[in-house]
């Protein structure tokens, strides 16, 4: 909507013709239609008429002329007395520097309102909030401090800036100081509040917050029960989390946000999927901040089908594909066993930042591709983006999972060259890339010479590397460390244990069980799922009680005949402990990835590519035979372990066998 402004030069002209009335201009957002019949035989100097200006909304930040004494060419006409300083048309300038997030044209807005409004306590709280907003706490908490009075929306808008700022203790001890001053919060004081708390770790004020809400009548509003519900989801509290949630008369997309996004925080992912859907019966309609924690959450879970399913929901709704939801999507493509889909994610994102290059390297780094990998690092340095800590994480990944030991040396120098300070982590791959490729010696030298103490994941790192090359020595020393810094772990202990049972030191192995059996260490037991129709099937080693079991026995047996027929022999030096060689083959055939995958078979059309996820390694029987039923079976299988994806074609397999 245009509004009109006439120049106060035009209030002047009565000296020259006094018959002519003076304009009056009492608010600086009104036209006076008279004025248009105004000409020069009125008395009118044309030159005045050339003065007056029209505003839109947009302009009233406009820059001011090669003159302007302002900077601003609203306050230069104020300076001039072409316009009267008047209380709406510094609301609006105020809310425009604010929205805008224009702090310099705002602290120029304060110094010309001061001369007017000093005392007035909404224009006060106006700019204190501006300076908030802007993110300029020391000038809000100056504006504050100056104010002859206060009100609730003062301590508000200052413990909200303080809480966005991410001064979180600033805005905490704010709240007893506005008791004393005997100003009562409101529900949005409460939010930011709540807020502060639930990023903060566990802690009483949180838990006295929430007291004061229940003594005051706050418990059931919207805002501060979505903010209790965000707080304690956020200590992954989610039982007092969901009491609140489920107790709120009126619920908001916050309050479900708040919900799902701590299911997803706790690698909850079916549950968080399921609120998902929940929320999507009771009508609310997700936001960016949803499907984001949604895609988090099937990440860690590594099923496609449902992820997909959201996707399509979020495509369906109109929702754009925004940064992080982009990000996050990416990576659950990614870590899902498609990272075709992932990069059809990438280039059509609008935006990239590091995140989404970060993303996509991993994904590539995880699924073997190791030249993929390095070429989208040379295209992001081409392009000027700088790498970070977690990108250098994802390159020396790539480079230990296809054996490239002389390129991740080169990279893990690079580092200094972008200023990014090694971590743990980047410790941990140069470990595990020297080992992979059996140059054990020079990982010990390597840990030797670390700048840090190396923790459990260094050692762990060795010890695998040990297992792998069956190096009992090194191993057994690699072992020791680790005990000594955590007892606890069962994987040392499986891992030290193995290479004993693989150089037939059966004494040495049931001193391993005993030793766990004292310390009340138990082994993990090896878990396989299979994603059917947006169904997760789970199942263990000699699985007895599915409902299927004998369809299933009978599919691997068949599968397990026409593999051994084009050359697949059973590795029996897999089976750790001692037996006779037909039990070792037999306890072979019952391993948790080949009875999903014979499930697999019975309840998918044929052709179609099979995923498999483990929460251990595939052992390199299982991945012998998979690359043959790859073949046989004429399926695409892509198997998911703790360390990397698989992917099994036409009777190979992406890593190359080295893994």
């Amino acid at each position: 909507m245009k509004r009109r402004i006439w120049s106060c030069k035009a209030r002047f002209c009565y000296a020259q013709n006094s018959a002519i009335q003076k304009p009056t201009l009492s608010a600086p957002f009104t036209s006076t239609a008279a004025t248009a019949s105004l000409t020069k035989s009125d008395g009118w100097d044309s030159t005045w008429l050339d003065a007056s200006c029209i505003l839109q909304d947009k302009d009233l930040l406009k820059k001011g002329g090669p003159d302007s004494k302002t900077g601003i060419y609203v306050l230069d006409l104020i300076e001039s007395c072409a316009l009267e300083p008047d209380r709406a048309l510094f609301t609006n300038l105020i809310k425009k520097c604010t929205n805008l997030k224009r702090l310099k044209e705002g602290r120029l807005v304060h110094a010309h309102l001061m001369s007017c409004f000093r005392e007035d306590l909404v224009m006060n709280n106006n700019i204190l909030n501006m300076y908030a907003k802007c993110g300029s706490m020391e000038e809000a908490q100056k504006v504050f401090e100056e104010m002859p009075v206060t009100d609730t929306v003062s301590w508000t808008a200052l413990i909200t800036g303080y809480t966005q700022s991410g001064l979180l203790e600033d805005a905490v001890v704010l709240f007893p100081e506005m008791l004393r001053a005997d100003v009562k919060p409101n529900e949005f004081t409460l939010s930011s509040l709540l807020k502060a708390s639930g990023t903060r770790h566990n802690n009483g004020f949180g838990r006295q917050l929430h007291g004061y809400c229940l003594k005051h009548g706050y418990i059931l509003n919207v805002y501060v029960g979505s903010a209790l519900v965000d707080m304690y989801a956020r200590w992954e509290n989610i039982k007092d989390a969901e009491s609140i949630f489920n107790g709120l008369v009126s619920k908001n997309e916050v309050s479900w946000n708040a919900l799902i996004a701590g299911h997803a925080r706790k690698g909850e992912g079916e549950l968080a999927l399921s609120l998902f859907s929940r929320m999507l019966r009771k009508d609310f309609k997700p936001t960016p901040f949803t499907y984001s924690s949604i895609f988090g959450s099937l990440s860690s879970t590594g099923f496609l089908e449902q992820g997909k399913w959201v996707h399509a929901h979020m495509i369906k709704s109109g929702s754009q594909l925004v940064g992080f939801v982009g990000n996050t999507l990416l990576d659950m493509y990614a870590k899902s066993g498609s990272i075709e889909d992932a990069e059809k994610v990438f280039s059509r994102m609008l935006k990239l930042d590091l995140v989404s290059w970060n993303s996509l390297l991993k994904g590539y780094a995880q699924h073997g591709r190791g030249s993929d990998t390095l070429e989208l690092f040379k295209r992001m340095l081409s392009i000027g983006v700088n790498p970070s800590d977690v990108t250098f994480l994802a390159i020396l990944t790539a480079c230990s999972h296809v054996g490239c030991v002389q390129e991740g040396e080169y990279y893990f120098q690079l580092m200094k060259t972008y200023a990014v300070e090694p971590q743990v982590s980047h410790y941990v791959t140069m470990v595990d890339l020297f080992g992979r490729a059996g140059l054990l010696d020079q990982a010990e030298r390597f840990i030797q010479n670390m700048p840090i103490e190396p923790n459990m994941a260094v050692w762990g790192a060795l010890l695998g590397a040990c297992r792998m090359h069956k190096n009992l020595e090194l191993g057994a020393y690699a072992a020791q460390r680790i005990f000594e810094l955590d007892s606890n772990d069962s994987g040392p202990h499986m891992l030290l244990s193995n290479i004993y049972a693989s150089a037939g030191r059966w004494d040495d192995v049931a001193n391993v069980r005993s030793m766990m059996r004292v310390n009340q260490v138990k082994k993990e037991p090896a878990i396989s799922w299979v994603e059917i129709k947006n169904c997760v099937h789970s199942f263990v080693a000699n699985d007895d009680i599915h409902p299927q079991r004998e369809e299933i026995q009978k599919m691997w047996e068949k599968v397990s005949t026409k593999i051994k027929e084009v050359g697949y022999v059973p590795d029996s030096s897999q089976v750790l402990f001692y037996s006779n060689q037909q039990e070792k083959e037999e306890r072979l055939q019952v391993h948790s990835e080949k009875i999903a995958f014979a499930f697999a078979l019975l309840n998918t059309p044929p052709g179609s590519t099979i995923r498999i996820k483990k929460n251990i390694r595939i052992c390199p029987d299982c991945h012998s035979a998979f690359k043959f039923a790859s073949k046989i079976m004429g399926r695409d299988i892509i198997l998911r372990d703790t360390n990397r994806f698989h992917h099994f074609q036409d009777g190979s397999c992406s890593c190359g066998d080295y893994w």
